[in-house]
């Protein structure tokens, strides 16, 4: 079995693809895993578009050796898999289910038979149910059980998983599951949100304290920064806003210890010493190794149309309380979930995290939906997906060689999931799930990625 490497050196761009645990395992009522956050979600009405759920998703949980292969039949060097914190925890503190820590034994030890190596991110969503019910990510008791609940994980895994994240966008944790309501756990508690983004900040940089006194190097979190372009001069305004709650709320208490003062006129209640303690962004300034960055799509403000802005929600369902009300352009091309597509976003965001940050930076994920309509000889060939791939990754390319430090590129997604929300409407995978068998069939986008893994292993 191979050593893992721990954060890539940089000497050459590291390739890779990514799942997240809801989205693919499935059994979630197997080997003594509690509930979560979005099992609860899904079983309201109107809350999924085509009303499913995550209990059989990809069922990787008894998949996951056929899933390793696909990871290693690409010659990529990393695989991004996300530790579900209720099978772990069913309570979501104290009794360890040991059942849930041998399933991701047996995925780490898998990983690295086949040269894979692994990296994981402690929460990709899932918060165990009964914490959702002392208050979820609105207490600060929930960022001290991740505290604990890290240091579980990785006293089991350490020796062997040596990249690890802690958040996967905290963003969409705090502001679509408690401002928006259109994420688990369902919330709409306006400016009350940004105390759930603190306390991810907080539970982030007391995870990562205790990871390290337990031997951890490599700890970083992974966030969905975002190009914030205003659509016209009028809008400066109020992307700025948008920018400290998409952006700023993350990286100032990472790089300066900090809240900044456009963030609070807009993010009042982190002003509030009650909530924001003394030491709590001291102890979150230099506490990440590296940045992660998911990209997809800018963000593009614009002022209302006065002749629509008489009582219309707001464009994100409030995903940016505090902000003035706005629109958001979005121009074409346009992936299948409507999200505009603009590599050029990918290539600004990286050199400008760099010069923010001065840290290590890995793409951890970058895809796109497809409508994957055309199908020849049996598989889905998705020309549209792999222009977009084509073109983000030589965005990524092209910041490394501005001198930006981009380490790793992460495709999102593995397999055809599901997609929190939209359920199972619509496809990122490189590879087809049948949902009557679980059959797996590689698309014409894995085979790209593999050509183009292997090209950049030859010398």
């Amino acid at each position: 079995m191979s050593t893992p490497s721990r954060l890539p050196d940089g000497s050459t761009l590291e390739l890779g693809t990514a799942t997240a645990s809801y989205q693919v395992e499935g059994a979630t009522g197997e080997d003594g895993r509690g509930p979560s956050i979005w099992d609860t979600f899904t079983s309201r009405p109107g809350t999924v578009t085509d009303a499913s759920d995550g209990t059989t998703a990809c069922d990787s949980y008894h998949r996951w050796a056929e899933d390793a292969d696909l990871v290693a039949g690409l010659g990529v060097q990393w695989y991004r898999f996300s530790i579900a914190w209720p099978r772990v925890l069913p309570e979501g503190r104290g009794r360890v289910e040991t059942r849930g820590l041998d399933y991701y034994d047996r995925l780490v030890d898998g990983l690295l038979e086949r040269g894979v190596k692994p990296t994981a991110t402690l929460y990709h969503w899932d918060l165990p149910q009964p914490l959702e019910d002392a208050g979820g990510w609105l207490e600060r008791g929930t960022a001290e059980a991740f505290a604990d609940y890290a240091e579980v994980v990785h006293e089991r895994l350490g020796d062997r998983v040596g990249l690890w994240a802690t958040h996967n966008e905290p963003w969409c944790s705090a502001y679509l599951g408690y401002a928006a309501g259109v994420h688990a756990p369902g919330r709409r508690e306006g400016g009350a949100a940004h105390r759930a983004a603190h306390h991810l900040v907080l539970g982030h940089a007391l995870a990562a304290e205790r990871m390290r006194a337990a031997g951890a190097r490599d700890v970083g979190i992974v966030l969905n920064l975002a190009p914030v372009w205003p659509e016209r001069p009028e809008a400066a305004d109020v992307a700025d806003g948008v920018d400290a709650i998409r952006n700023r709320v993350w990286l100032d208490p990472l790089v300066d210890g900090a809240y900044d003062d456009g963030l609070l006129r807009v993010a009042p209640e982190l002003a509030d010493p009650e909530l924001v303690r003394d030491g709590d962004l001291a102890l979150a300034q230099g506490s990440a190794d590296w940045i992660g960055i998911n990209y997809y799509t800018p963000v593009r403000p614009d002022v209302p149309d006065p002749a629509r802005a008489e009582g219309q929600e707001h464009p994100e369902g409030g995903a940016y309380p505090g902000v003035a009300p706005f629109e958001l352009a979005v121009r074409e091309p346009r992936t299948d979930i409507g999200w505009e597509i603009d590599a050029s976003g990918l290539e600004e965001l990286l050199v400008e995290t760099h010069r923010r940050t001065s840290l290590p930076l890995l793409v951890m994920e970058n895809g796109a939906a497809c409508a994957d309509d055309r199908v020849e000889d049996g598989r889905v060939d998705d020309q549209d997906r792999i222009g977009y791939l084509r073109d983000h990754l030589g965005a990524t390319d092209a910041a490394r060689a501005a001198g930006a430090d981009v380490r790793a590129y992460l495709v999102w997604t593995l397999l055809d999931n599901f997609e929190w929300a939209y359920g199972y409407t619509k496809t990122f995978g490189l590879v087809h799930i049948d949902p009557a068998d679980q059959t797996r069939t590689p698309k014409a986008s894995y085979d790209w990625l593999a050509g183009v893994a292997r090209e950049r292993a030859e010398p």
